[in-house]
């Protein structure tokens, strides 16, 4: 990490909104009828402001309790300094570890906790005046791969070709919903991009291990990159070994890892492919770590987004900093909260979007343009 002066907080707030779209996404447990977000703010004693955004797709409520849940723990934070980012996530997991406890709320409050610290790593980096992959540690990377994710299972195909004349040459399918249908939509996809794109599918763990199995070997001709969460996450280690045996197409996972699972996953050779979502569990302080080891023990870091602007260029920057052969998840329905903080940012070409080179995240909310979307505070 590259040095930075120390920091106070000044202020710490978030803001939710909630995007309508004309098309829902659907995946194997439901369906989006809308896009949420949450955007968390940090202000220095300096008056340097810092941006992140905390998970919020589930339940239906899920942005509105988040933003709350981060303006609650602000008065954990304001008037203390910190030396580094890091610093604050530990404290603040530490001083939570009751609430938990207490809540049995594992998951909202550490995306809560998630948003705040990559607003923090945002405000250091753009104190130091580097570009966050940069002051993470990263080398010069003037680009990064990107695949096309929320592929609905209704005639993908055509948005698949549609997108791959815009640029993309990666695509993931959502799957789960009939084998008959997952295996016509697969064949489609391949043969609508071609051979030598890459093609996985995500079946957000609707499958048992007999089925899994019998899905893997009936997609193996087909060449995927990876199969994203098949069964449970929490299923016996059993079950997971017999299905990676079992099958000649990468295992896939992390969104719903969270702490010493990732280390266990790194551990393993069940998982071929690591991807935790920066916003969802550990910020930039936990990805960039597992980042890292699962870089080390040969594996792909591809991180899992489906969020707004502030947590794909997150995602991308860490992604960018610690190397390897991983590819950034990319939303490409239409999203205005998204857009709001990226404009033209991230254009694709050969399947691949620049890395910003402004400080932090290199990007600010245009908080005018999604005035109109937040639902909290009114």
């Amino acid at each position: 990490m590259q040095p930075s002066p120390p920091v106070t907080i000044a202020s710490v707030e978030a803001f939710a909104y909630r995007v309508p779209i004309q098309q829902p996404i659907k995946v194997s447990f439901g369906t989006f009828r809308d896009r949420p977000v949450v955007l968390v703010r940090v202000v220095d004693s300096e008056g340097a402001v810092g941006w992140g955004e905390a998970w919020c797709n589930w339940p239906s409520v899920g942005a509105e309790h988040r933003a709350r849940l981060v303006n609650d723990f602000a008065e954990r934070l304001v008037g203390r300094t910190f030396e580094a980012p890091q610093q604050a996530f530990h404290l603040l997991t530490r001083q939570l570890e009751v609430l938990v406890l207490q809540t049995l709320e594992v998951g909202p409050i550490a995306q809560a906790v998630a948003g705040i610290d990559i607003a923090l790593w945002d405000l250091f980096a753009r104190k130091a005046g580097q570009p966050l992959n940069r002051f993470l540690g990263g080398g010069a990377v003037d680009s990064v791969p990107v695949y096309v994710t929320g592929i609905n299972p209704d005639s993908p195909e055509a948005f698949a070709a549609a997108r791959r004349a815009e640029g993309h040459r990666a695509f993931k399918l959502k799957t789960g919903f009939g084998h008959a249908l997952d295996l016509r939509n697969l064949r489609a996809m391949r043969a609508a991009i071609g051979p030598d794109d890459e093609l996985s599918c995500d079946a957000n763990q609707v499958l048992d291990v007999d089925q899994a199995i019998a899905f893997c070997r009936d997609v193996a001709p087909l060449n995927l990159a990876w199969f994203e969460e098949p069964i449970r996450v929490d299923a016996p280690v059993e079950a997971w070994r017999r299905l990676a045996a079992a099958s000649t197409t990468p295992l896939a996972g992390g969104e719903n890892l969270q702490g010493a699972q990732f280390d266990a996953a790194c551990a393993d050779d069940v998982l071929r492919v690591i991807q935790p979502d920066v916003t969802k569990w550990g910020g930039i302080t936990g990805s960039l770590h597992i980042a890292r080891a699962a870089v080390a023990a040969g594996k792909r870091y591809c991180p899992h987004y489906f969020g707004g602007g502030v947590s794909l260029l997150a995602s991308l920057h860490v992604l960018a900093a610690a190397g390897g052969s991983g590819l950034l998840e990319f939303d490409c329905h239409p999203n205005p909260g998204r857009e709001a903080v990226l404009g033209d940012l991230l254009p694709v070409s050969e399947g691949r979007v620049p890395v910003p080179g402004g400080p932090g995240l290199g990007a600010l909310p245009n908080l005018a343009a999604l005035r109109r979307y937040r639902t909290w505070p009114l």
